[in-house]
């Protein structure tokens, strides 16, 4: 071929030249697909074929399907550039990929066909095999994973930048009442969702030092040189949106070393030293959240966030370079967004990049940091605000300190100009914290590089200006803005609620699916009685479901006609799960007394992990089983009260609960709980709340109606009123008698076998300085749990309070939130992918 002569490697159009076997979207497609891939692929007959097999084999085919999405819309982006969202985030709680891709594409039918000629008869055997990927923990994972699916379903251009960890953060066993942690090994027999690119690998340091030079312009430079290396390799996910062509990715990086075995040391017997520096690189990417408790401990998570970090930033860098894009461009073609204070080092890494690696000087490095970056804050809490400190992060990140003080430096002077003389507000502002032993504060580093800070709940975001940041509010308060967190209405109800959807579908047609303020349309059904019947009828067969799911699992029979009552979360003394146990044990004791006339037949559902490290947690957990021992062998309890701790709970076991649910309890002491989001998939699968007014619970409650909505508690300006008047729980303990009871039982060893030690610390807690104010929540969280009772004995006013939850909670889809994110702080638009030509 002549010079002048030129390859088309552009992607074909799908459909037009993809082979029909690995492209077509009918049964017979699906079907001759699976027999392809578990032949060619994993080396099985479909005669010998086990359910993983057949598992496997519909995985690839899917992901065949999502090729020609996801490979077009990438060729879109490089052909016409714009503006693309780089999601940072140290969690991607994307739960199971195989229903929701069925979904998405549109194919669970066709799917469901071709498993029939393997001899499968229901979908459900196959999905029950697919594992748990262990790429998140909580609410914030969860979130990010929402957020990635509806930027796909909007067709916005997106890439979500995190960790491609071994091991999740673990599997919960409950032994003996106590939370027992087993390795999450949810990579053991492949995932069939990842493209390894290891042609696009990074290389990322870590220690050494740092030298002073002067470059051939005249100019000050420093120079970093690490003394040890590590690559990541991208893992791509594809991440296809609802009905659409448009397929963003998950990003996750992989560890490895530099150089994997040392020959040498192999040689003179020194076996673990040939391959020491392999076990060192991937331990970066062994395992979610590694404990803390540590130094080793610490120094592991600040180098897993520089390591992601610092990864993800040179891919975007070295996707301009790849388009010829030059680097002052960057803020035209990426926008960063920082999912809490995680992937806060982004600052001072991209200001690295672009002065020691691209030659910028500084004022316009950053003006392109400043311009690029965002920065989502999701806590209130003092100890969740990392915090590094200041010798480790000089032994590991070196170059950065130096950028940090100078960002600093630059940063106070601006802020003397605005208080000259002031030293407090210097010291309350600074990136250092000079209190006790030195450290970097990563929430204050991300608020000044970032162009705007957001928080996730109206409450949230004001309690951000108001107490946690108030001089950087007063300095900039243009930057602060709030986003109120959102829920994907496909995994949360088109998959997890199949019974609801389909009379959703009937009702109102399928477009509620993308636009859910169409559910507003159910509020002219909520007299009618039959529909109310079907409508109640869709959430007992929910129930019925995780009934069964108890009972395999935990050996507890339940009634599904009782009044299920959620609490499933991580567990956390600011959560209250203890709050929720006291009110059980009261219930308990009523019960003993003969005062049922009030009772409400109730099953009282637990669910959630505890940090490996957090005593007080783990010793919850030991409670609440402790609790449910007692009550559920006690036959005067049969009928009345039930009580079940969910081991292990997480995204697969959430599909099944949050549609059962009748009661959702969100009970964190107010002004403690970001925003939640739990609290709106329970609302959208027609759960009525139980809460304070904390977080998003503020928003929910005003758009489902206050009689809709079980309130209780202090309010966040009555905590701190009592706070500063020196709260003292026993007072409000002298003042109930219920109370007393409750407490006088627990310690007499009433639900320990007797021993009046093992929940002693819980005892001293609340009637010590009760940092949550349980004590001051009590009487009146039972007062509500009274009122829940009531409403629950008038099934039909039941019924049509839960009606309206579902039909007023579209606001919480977080199709809006990202909508609200793109037009306010991203400035990005849909990029419509067309296949034209697909049969």
């Amino acid at each position: 071929m002549s010079s002048s002569q030129s390859l088309d490697l552009r992607l074909p159009t799908p459909g037009c030249y993809a082979d029909p076997v690995r492209a077509g979207m009918d049964a017979d497609a699906v079907f001759d697909g699976m027999t392809e891939h578990l032949f060619f692929t994993l080396g099985k007959l479909a005669t010998s074929a086990s359910l993983r097999d057949l598992y496997m084999a519909l995985s690839f085919a899917v992901r065949d399907r999502l090729m020609s999405r996801y490979l077009t819309s990438q060729e879109t982006i490089r052909a016409r550039p714009q503006k693309t969202v780089a999601y940072l985030s140290a969690e991607f709680l994307i739960g199971p990929q195989l229903n929701n891709n069925l979904l998405n594409l549109g194919i669970k039918k066709e799917a469901e066909e071709a498993l029939k000629r393997f001899g499968i008869e229901s979908l459900n055997e196959i999905l029950e095999v697919e594992e748990e990927p262990g790429l998140g923990n909580g609410g914030l994972g969860r979130l990010a994973a929402c957020y990635m699916e509806s930027l796909a379903s909007l067709q916005v251009p997106a890439v979500g930048y995190g960790i491609r960890y071994e091991f999740g953060i673990f599997n919960q066993l409950i032994r003996d009442g106590w939370q027992v942690e087993v390795t999450d090994k949810w990579l053991k027999g492949g995932w069939p969702w990842e493209l390894p690119q290891p042609d696009e690998a990074c290389l990322v340091g870590f220690g050494g030092q740092t030298e002073s030079y002067t470059d051939d312009n005249g100019n000050y430079r420093s120079r970093w040189i690490p003394s040890e290396h590590a690559i990541g390799v991208p893992h791509d996910v594809p991440v296809l949106g609802y009905r659409v062509n448009s397929c963003d990715r998950l990003r996750l990086w992989r560890a490895d070393a530099t150089e994997s075995f040392d020959f040498y040391a192999f040689n003179i017997g020194d076996y673990y030293g040939a391959v020491e520096e392999k076990v060192a690189s991937e331990t970066l990417s062994k395992v979610l959240y590694p404990n803390d408790g540590t130094d080793e401990g610490r120094r592991l998570r600040l180098k897993q966030q520089h390591f992601f970090v610092s990864c993800s930033l040179q891919d975007m860098l070295r996707s301009l370079e790849k388009r010829s894009i030059a680097v002052e461009e960057f803020p035209n073609h990426w926008t960063v967004q920082l999912n809490d204070t995680h992937p806060a080092i982004a600052v001072a890494e991209l200001m690295r990049l672009l002065i020691d690696q691209h030659r910028l000087d500084w004022d316009k490095a950053w003006e392109i940091t400043n311009r690029s970056v965002a920065y989502t804050n999701h806590t209130l809490l003092p100890e969740a605000l990392e915090k590094w400190d200041l010798s480790l992060f000089k032994n590991l990140l070196p170059r950065h300190l130096e950028l940090i003080y100078e960002i600093n430096r630059r940063f106070l002077q601006q802020v003397r100009l605005k208080y000259p003389g002031n030293d407090l507000i210097l010291r309350k502002l600074s990136i250092i914290d000079e209190e006790g032993g030195k450290a970097i504060r990563m929430a204050h580093l991300a608020t000044i590089g970032a162009h705007h800070v957001n928080g996730v709940a109206a409450l949230h975001s004001d309690l951000i200006k108001r107490q946690l940041l108030p001089e950087f509010a007063q300095l900039w308060p243009e930057k602060f803005t709030n986003v109120t967190n959102g829920v994907t209405p496909r995994r949360w109800v088109a998959l997890a609620n199949p019974e609801l959807s389909k009379l959703l579908d009937k009702e109102i047609g399928p477009n509620w699916i993308t636009n859910m303020d169409l559910l507003l349309e159910l509020e002219k059904k909520e007299n009618d009685s039959n529909f109310l019947d079907l409508f109640a009828s869709a959430k007992l067969s929910g129930k019925r479901k995780l009934a069964g799911y108890i009972h395999r699992q935990t050996g507890v029979l339940v009634d599904p006609s009782s009044l299920f009552d959620v609490q499933v979360k991580r567990i956390h003394q600011y959560k209250r799960q203890h709050l929720n146990a006291l009110q059980v044990i009261a219930q308990y004791l009523r019960i003993k007394n003969g005062i049922t006339k009030n009772i409400a037949p109730r099953t009282v559902i637990f669910g959630g992990k505890a940090a490996p490290g957090y005593f007080m947690a783990k010793l919850m957990i030991r409670f609440i089983n402790g609790i449910a021992d007692v009550v559920n062998a006690d036959p005067d309890m049969d009928g009345l009260l039930r009580v079940v701790f969910l081991p292990d709970y997480n995204v697969k076991l959430g599909e099944q609960v949050y549609p059962a649910t009748d009661l959702s309890e969100q009970i964190s002491t107010a002004g403690k709980e970001a925003s939640g989001t739990g609290n709106m998939k329970f609302a959208m699968n027609g759960a009525l709340t139980i809460g304070t007014l904390d977080g998003a619970n503020v928003e929910i409650r005003d758009r489902v109606g206050a009689e809709n909505f079980f309130l209780f508690g202090k309010t966040e300006s009555e905590i701190m009123e009592l706070r500063d008047q020196g709260y003292s729980p026993n007072s409000f303990i002298a003042e109930s008698n219920e109370l007393q009871e409750t407490l006088k039982l627990i310690e007499v060893g009433h639900f320990s076998n007797g021993d009046s030690e093992l929940f002693r610390p819980i005892i001293n807690i609340l009637t010590g300085n009760d940092p949550f104010f349980v004590m001051a929540d009590f009487d009146d969280y039972l007062r509500a749990q009274d009122e829940v009772s009531k409403a629950w004995k008038k099934s039909k006013k039941w019924n049509r309070m839960a009606l309206l939850n579902t039909a007023r909670s579209g606001f919480f889809s977080s199709d809006r939130s990202i909508r609200e994110y793109c037009q306010s702080i991203w400035k990005v638009k849909p990029l419509p992918v067309e296949i034209s030509c697909e049969k």
